[in-house]
């Protein structure tokens, strides 16, 4: 009883977590773009600047004022369904949320530029959206489009793929260029870089980390470990040079935004433990990665 009091708590602030960030990520992003994109005329990749980019062609082209909300809900329609069926119906959901409630702010917000400097605007515009689409991942959300690619592909092979997501982009930018002059689209392309720069740094979930744990508590901390993380743990036997006492070693890779709560959680065991963590490059093999539900 009280184990499932526990997890129903758990659930619910997981819950209110990722509401939380959804819509702070939302407000981010919608300021952002009413802000440094429009001010730059920039199409910031993604269904994002899609969207944007059709709703100019028919504003500059056919004089026809078509809301940003209609475009960027009926493009996200689709990746929606996708992600729905190969991600997780929670995560899809609550980028949902995100999709609707950015697109009707960026209606509903009015254009404010702080700068016209096309080098500030693509610059300061790229970190503000990195850090926007940051923290909708922390909060196992995404701002649809081209973010459920990334996602899908990070969560099946285990590995970043923002980067290959900044290639389609780029593609989408060259095509915005060819309409509206390549100044735009080059200035487009740095906001964008810089945006899958930020999203690399601040989010950690697709970094891994080696922790080697030096503990006189293998058998405790071992199990215990197994249980906590869900990832393998290898246990190697040696000697302290300094006192000659027999220690045990511990060897694990978790996710870079596990490494804290893991840290704190053996100390609790071993007061004592000695843990030195590592950066891995890349990890080949089973790896345990929560899944986006």
């Amino acid at each position: 009883m009280v184990y499932a009091k526990t997890k129903e708590k758990k659930e619910w602030k997981k819950h209110a977590t990722s509401l939380i960030c959804v819509m702070i990520a939302s407000l981010i992003m919608s300021i952002n773009i009413k802000s440094f994109v429009r001010a730059g005329n920039l199409v910031p990749g993604g269904f994002t600047g899609l969207s944007l980019l059709i709703q100019r062609i028919f504003s500059d082209y056919l004089s026809i004022e078509i809301p940003y909300s209609f475009i960027n809900i009926s493009l996200n329609a689709l990746p929606a369904f996708i992600g729905f069926k190969m991600i997780g119906k929670k995560f899809t959901m609550y980028s949902i949320i995100m999709i609707i409630l950015n697109s009707f702010l960026v209606d509903l917000i009015p254009v404010t530029p702080i700068t016209y400097d096309p080098l500030l605007v693509s610059v300061f515009g790229g970190i503000i959206n990195g850090i926007a689409i940051s923290i909708a991942l922390y909060g196992k959300a995404s701002s649809g489009g081209t973010d459920f690619i990334a996602v899908y592909i990070s969560s099946k092979f285990h590995r970043s793929s923002w980067n290959i997501v900044f290639g389609i982009n780029v593609v989408i930018l060259v095509s915005a260029g060819l309409l509206f002059g390549f100044e735009e689209a080059m200035y487009s392309i740095i906001f964008q870089f810089v945006s899958t720069q930020g999203i690399q740094k601040f989010h950690q979930r697709d970094h891994k980390m080696t922790l080697f744990i030096i503990t006189d508590q293998a058998d405790l901390l071992e199990d215990s470990l197994l249980t906590y993380t869900h990832h393998g743990v290898t246990r190697f036997e040696g000697e302290g040079c300094y006192l000659k006492e027999n220690k045990s070693m511990l060897y694990t890779v978790v996710g870079a935004d596990e490494v804290k709560d893991v840290i704190h959680f053996v100390k609790k065991l071993d007061p004592h433990v000695f843990v030195n963590v590592m950066k891995s490059e890349s990890v080949t093999g089973r790896f345990y990665q929560e899944p986006l539900e």
